[in-house]
């Protein structure tokens, strides 16, 4: 496990999305996922206050409302981190300080709480000087609205930067990054991020660790996804090379008795700075393939063989 900086907390091994709540996972089973995430040990939960504006009739802060009830009906606020992410909702979208600070405070109404344990900055937006967005994260932090901060979907130079800014005026630290990484998309993340996590300490915890679904394997065929929801986030996954992925992780689950989704997280496990990788379950049912990650160890050699033929895939 893995200890948060700012937060004096270690990290379970699987962190639990929740961008399915209130989008493909009503309350009462969202309820069922979140009980049963703790229930097994579970203590960090990722979730946006963009979640789920792309679902017709959604505003964003769906996921975050029903978050937020449950934190109030089950009363395990002190068991739990929670995470959240700023820049996306469309009344505050980008990260002038103005809209940092009202997203902040929209948040923690939805959730139900009086201080965010995992504050990102979802987008970079590059039309607000860094200088202003560093220091609205920071105040933040001081003012005692968010316990920590984290970076999501930045450049190795934007967060760089952000660290020479934050030095240079003595302004938190980020510490925490969440990249998106899994088997059949590595290059963004080992290609310079990965660098940065290490040379500033960051604990990452990727998204899309299990590829919108591709690498659980129930998406074999361009027929299985057809009409799906996730139909348009896995199609680019369907060449032979990401097929042969899915090939090696059968062989190495069926040696185990695990499910793909398990070797796919246990592979995220083994890599530099990962602290944990995030996946979501949309019932509870799919959540033990997930939590049995956190005690899969892969020998060196079966991470070789996903090592050498996820190479192949080049995304």
């Amino acid at each position: 496990m893995t200890l948060l900086r700012n937060t004096n907390t270690e990290i379970f091994p699987l962190v639990l999305g929740g961008n399915t709540f209130g989008w493909t996972s009503d309350e009462q089973t969202s309820d069922k996922v979140l009980e049963a995430y703790v229930e097994a040990g579970g203590n960090l939960i990722d979730t946006a206050d963009v979640y789920s504006a792309w679902a017709p009739g959604h505003s964003g802060g769906e996921s975050e409302i029903i978050l937020g009830r449950w934190l109030a009906r089950s009363g395990k606020r002190d068991k739990v981190l929670v995470a959240t992410k700023a820049s996306q909702h469309p009344q505050y979208p980008g990260l002038s300080a103005r809209n940092v600070e009202a997203a902040a405070d929209a948040s923690m109404l939805r959730l139900g709480v009086d201080v965010i344990d995992l504050y990102y900055a979802h987008f970079d937006d590059q039309k607000t000087p860094l200088e202003e967005t560093a220091a609205a994260f920071d105040k933040l932090v001081k003012e005692g609205k968010a316990r920590a901060i984290g970076l999501s979907n930045y450049s190795p130079d934007r967060i760089r930067e952000w660290f020479r800014i934050a030095r240079q005026n003595d302004l938190t630290l980020p510490v925490a990054l969440e990249p998106q990484y899994n088997l059949v998309y590595r290059k963004a993340y080992e290609g310079g991020l990965m660098e940065v996590a290490r040379d500033e300490d960051l604990a990452v915890f990727p998204y899309f660790s299990l590829a919108s679904g591709f690498l659980t394997g129930k998406y074999r065929t361009l027929d299985d996804l057809k009409g799906k929801q996730r139909e348009g986030m896995v199609k680019d996954f369907f060449t032979q090379e990401g097929l042969d992925v899915v090939s090696a992780m059968d062989g190495i689950a069926k040696a185990h008795g695990v499910e793909l989704a398990t070797v796919a997280l246990a592979w995220l496990n083994h890599r530099p700075q990962v602290a944990a990788p995030i996946a979501s379950a949309r019932t509870p049912e799919q959540l033990p393939a997930l939590l049995a990650a956190a005690k899969l160890e892969l020998s060196d050699k079966e991470v070789q063989t996903l090592n050498e033929t996820s190479d192949k895939v080049g995304a």
